[in-house]
């Protein structure tokens, strides 16, 4: 290729386009010493958005964003998605049949990333299975050595499928969590993958009925990166706030969803403090708001007057807080 370039396409109005999935392997051609050092630019093909999904296939703004953690905005999945079904209509369909986009992208995502004896896939499932923290992440490997897990896992963190945070506060933290980057992929880990036998055993209706029991639970955890992400973008926040973030400790006492703050990962200033909320019938109540006000006492760097938000599937019955919903969260990225 690069003989090539150097010899033909260097001559001549061409413009040259190298697709992979793999980022690590893509990157590395432009790195120095590589024949495309300096030449190339670097472009990375994202998913489709939470406001795509929702023009897609024409749903309302919190079965857009249910839609969106399924799929992780990939139109091979989405193509196969019915515009106006449910996201229970559609898991009915496409869980119990093993060919379907919803099934084989994720193996096809494992398969062209890992080996199967790879150090990674194993991490990888285990944080896909909740183990967010490096203990816990060690346990669930089985003994692998502690200098293994680190390489490992700065493997996945260079391939972009996991990424690492610590507490937003003003305070220092070594309590680093760790979660999938993918929501697809992480859908994919915590139902489907364990289920694969059942699935290729045509009784797909027992991986839906762990799905169905676990759902409120799992999605109340894999839509918080998403809300994150929504904030960084949404006008309206708080002056200054540069950082959004959360904050726990390793007692999770306090465990607070949402921080803004002027900057990361050590902050000046809390600019904000929510808590997400993400229930079907039951809006934010007196009871969450107490204890927000309980965890905004605790927290490095907030004081009485930092404001509170609201960020619930099924809207806010109390004052004190700014409210946010499933519209506003999707307004942030049309």
């Amino acid at each position: 290729m690069q003989r090539l370039f150097d010899r033909e396409f260097s001559r001549r109005p061409m413009l040259l386009i190298l697709i992979g999935s793999d980022l690590s392997v893509m990157e590395a051609i432009n790195q120095y010493d590589r024949p495309f050092y300096m030449r190339a630019s670097e472009m990375v093909v994202r998913p489709l958005t939470p406001a795509d999904v929702e023009k897609k296939l024409e749903l309302p703004p919190a079965d857009t964003i249910d839609a969106y953690l399924v799929t992780g905005g990939f139109p091979l999945i989405l193509d196969e998605w019915p515009t106006g079904t449910t996201v229970w209509d559609f898991l009915n369909t496409s869980v119990p049949e093993q060919t379907s986009a919803l099934i084989v992208s994720g193996e096809r995502a494992m398969a062209a990333e890992f080996p199967p004896e790879a150090q990674s896939r194993t991490l990888i499932k285990a944080i896909g299975s909740g183990q967010r923290t490096f203990s816990s992440i060690a346990r669930a490997s089985g003994g692998m050595p502690a200098t293994s897990i680190r390489r490992a896992l700065q493997i996945l963190m260079d391939k972009r499928m996991v990424s690492s945070e610590t507490p937003l506060s003003t305070r220092p933290s070594k309590e680093r969590r760790y979660h999938v980057e993918d929501t697809h992929v992480r859908f994919w880990l915590a139902f489907l993958e364990p289920g694969m036998p059942e699935i290729y055993r045509g009784r797909g209706d027992l991986v839906l009925r762990r799905i169905e029991r676990s759902w409120t639970a799992w999605r109340g955890a894999a839509v918080e990166p998403l809300i994150r992400e929504s904030l960084r973008r949404m006008d309206g926040r708080p002056e200054d706030t540069g950082a959004i973030g959360g904050f726990w400790t390793r007692t999770n006492d306090p465990e607070i969803d949402l921080v803004g703050a002027d900057r990361e990962p050590i902050a000046k200033k809390i600019t904000m403090l929510g808590s997400v909320k993400w229930l079907e019938n039951r809006p934010f109540d007196h009871h969450d708001l107490s204890e927000l006000i309980v965890h905004r006492s605790k927290m490095p760097g907030a004081d009485t007057s930092t404001p509170l938000y609201a960020i619930s599937r099924s809207g806010c019955s109390v004052d004190g807080v700014t409210p946010i919903g499933p519209e506003e969260l999707l307004d942030a990225w049309r």
